[in-house]
């Protein structure tokens, strides 16, 4: 039997500034501040934001269904799994600027809002 190695957390603590792009490949990326708007942040993996995300976050860029993005503060220009994406319009206004979770269900993304 082969071990696969993941690769460890990518972990961003400044803030991502328009014009950014950050990519976390083969694994999770977890930014300790804000996206701002113009911004990119994509992961192979999960996206963990501890702030608010106004720019465009894509996470299971290689694929992976059961990526999910989650942000304290939802402001984003689009959001996207495994190249389902949403763009800030068909958001549903009940979710925004709240704390939520992004995931797949069926081929579908779907958001729930985050009470903790």
């Amino acid at each position: 039997a082969t071990t696969q190695v993941k690769t460890p957390i990518k972990v961003i603590h400044t803030p991502i500034r328009s014009g950014q792009q950050i990519y976390a490949k083969e694994g999770d990326l977890l930014i300790l501040n804000h996206v701002s708007a113009g911004a990119e942040v994509i992961a192979d993996g999960s996206i963990h934001i501890h702030g608010s995300l106004r720019g465009r976050a894509i996470a299971g860029a290689s694929g992976d269904h059961h990526a999910k993005i989650i942000c304290n503060d939802l402001q984003a220009e689009l959001v996207s799994i495994a190249g389902n994406y949403w763009l800030s319009d068909q958001i549903a206004s009940e979710y925004w600027q709240k704390k939520i979770m992004v995931s797949m269900n069926d081929d579908d993304l779907q958001i729930e809002i985050l009470t903790i």
